[in-house]
């Protein structure tokens, strides 16, 4: 893709990204008071997060069982409150001796 047809899409796509950032503080000038708004709003960069990750971790493996391995690893760790690293390499882990055990059988 040569620059000029390049150029108009980066020109877009920035834009829409400065709107998206900018009209909220345009049109919001007072703190919003509602207990369901306040709520929905907090946990909207957690399902954002959730939603981009969750597919990148079934397809990151060579195989899909290998992957399941690791997130059930990820999920267990996580759930006992273990740190990021601890739950990062426990995730690897298992998918490494399920990968390994794959390559033996």
């Amino acid at each position: 893709m040569d620059f000029m047809t390049f150029l108009p899409y980066l020109i877009v796509m920035a834009g829409v990204t400065y709107l998206i950032r900018a009209i909220p503080l345009v049109l919001v000038k007072h703190k919003i008071k509602n207990r369901f708004l306040n709520s929905f709003l907090y946990y909207i960069p957690y399902t954002v997060l959730a939603s981009m990750t969750f597919p990148a971790i079934l397809y990151a493996t060579g195989s899909k069982l290998s992957a399941t391995a690791g997130l059930i690893v990820a999920i267990l760790l996580a759930y006992r409150k273990k740190s990021l690293i601890v739950v990062a390499a426990g995730a690897c882990a298992a998918v490494l001796v399920v990968e390994v055990g794959m390559m033996l059988l």
